[in-house]
């Protein structure tokens, strides 16, 4: 495998060198935002929307972004890691958004700088895991509807625990609920329920997640008469439903095989598989 290098803040160096620089407040701090994109056939793709919820997750964090960063600075950037890392078919980049050493809790200043890593991925296209994904609640840390709720921030103790609990139990995934008993999302994905062929998903106004994918999932349903509903889900609905599927930008769609002691079929998991590589297809060919 070809040697892998990052960009910080537009200094490219190999990523088995140190990269990051003294002081940075995403590693001190966790003050930061990020977004995980995915590549096919060695070209990015749906940088527009990660782009967008990106520079409104530093707005937020009040970091004042580079107006000559655009979508077209970043595509660039991307393309050279892509390229100069020898990646031609899947893989994982991440872009980050730290704000600018300085300060303690209080920042010096909050001028943002960025950062850009990239990974090799096991599959080119997208493909559905072969063995559904076993599953239950996790009970411990509940998640909270805030201002930065529906952002990737760089603050992810409640995902690490709950990734190491389903590890603890032997499982593949944990579902993370709010207070009220709200299934959200898991440690790493969005959340769809299928009952009688129509979808059902967390609304982003209960705490959830913006994904990206998520919404991908949502607009190819509608481009195919599938409905669609944003809504609370509890465990019970999950408990009646035939099918559990989870969605995120790397990995695109996951089915889940069991629920405490509910199993499930794939038939609507598969179909969205289909149409994300179709519909990436057809965006690379143009």
């Amino acid at each position: 495998m070809s040697l892998l290098y990052v960009n910080n803040n537009g200094q490219v160096t190999p990523n088995n060198l140190p990269t990051i620089s003294f002081g940075n407040r995403g590693h001190l701090y966790g003050d930061g935002v990020f977004e995980s994109i995915r590549v096919i056939n060695g070209k990015i793709t749906n940088l527009e929307n990660h782009w967008l919820r990106l520079t409104e997750g530093a707005k937020v964090l009040k970091m004042i972004v580079n107006p000559d960063w655009t979508t077209s600075f970043f595509d660039q950037k991307i393309c050279e890691l892509i390229q100069k890392s020898g990646i031609k078919e899947g893989a994982k980049c991440r872009i980050s958004f730290d704000r600018t050493p300085g300060g303690a809790y209080l920042p010096a200043n909050n001028e943002a700088q960025y950062y850009i890593d990239i990974v090799p991925e096991q599959t080119n296209y997208y493909e559905l895991n072969s063995k559904g994904l076993e599953m239950d609640i996790y009970m411990e840390l509940k998640l909270e509807k805030t201002m930065l709720s529906k952002f990737k921030t760089k603050n992810g103790l409640k995902y690490i625990m709950a990734s190491l609990t389903a590890q603890e139990k032997g499982l593949d995934d944990v579902f993370m609920t709010n207070d009220r008993g709200q299934v959200l999302e898991t440690s790493n994905s969005n959340l769809f329920v299928v009952h009688n062929g129509v979808l059902y998903t967390p609304s982003i106004e209960d705490g959830c997640i913006a994904g990206t994918m998520r919404m991908q999932i949502i607009n190819l349903a509608l481009a195919n008469n599938i409905k669609v509903y944003e809504c609370p889900i509890l465990p019970q609905n999950m408990l009646s439903a035939d099918e559990l599927f989870l969605t995120n930008a790397i990995k695109g769609v996951k089915w889940v095989g069991g629920f405490r002691t509910k199993k499930y079929t794939n038939t609507m998991a598969r179909r969205f598989v289909v149409l994300l590589n179709e519909f990436w297809e057809r965006k690379q060919v143009r």
